[in-house]
């Protein structure tokens, strides 16, 4: 079959034909070349692909996060008014119990005088 191919070629002259090797050497490399391109294209295609899924994880990543530092920061908020309730309960219990230490040694104080008291 390359015999038909190569017919049309058939009286031609040397310098034509020397110069349609070269065009179909100069075909022939550029065939290689848009291969070898092609070939780089979709290997970049790929690799786009790829960053464009880290990128989408990534994102996902942050905003993942992001909820969590929410979620924490709400808990620290709730842990601090919890902390602050129980900080007012204590010094409320505090002062009641000065109130009574207090009443209690006024008591002691009475109960020692009134036993002075009957002592005499």
């Amino acid at each position: 079959m390359s015999w038909v191919v190569e017919e049309w070629k058939e009286g031609l002259s040397p310098r034509v034909l020397q110069k349609i090797q070269e065009l179909e050497g100069q075909v022939d490399k550029l065939k290689k070349e848009r291969q070898q391109r092609q070939f780089q294209l979709e290997s970049l295609e790929v690799a786009l692909e790829k960053q464009k899924q880290k990128v989408e994880n990534e994102k996902n990543e942050a905003a993942t996060q992001k909820r969590e530092n929410q979620s924490l920061m709400e808990l620290c908020e709730s842990l601090d008014k919890a902390k602050q309730k129980i900080s007012h309960d204590l010094k409320v219990k505090e002062s009641q119990i000065n109130i009574q230490s207090g009443q209690l040694n006024d008591s002691k104080k009475e109960i020692e005088r009134l036993e002075q008291e009957l002592k005499r």
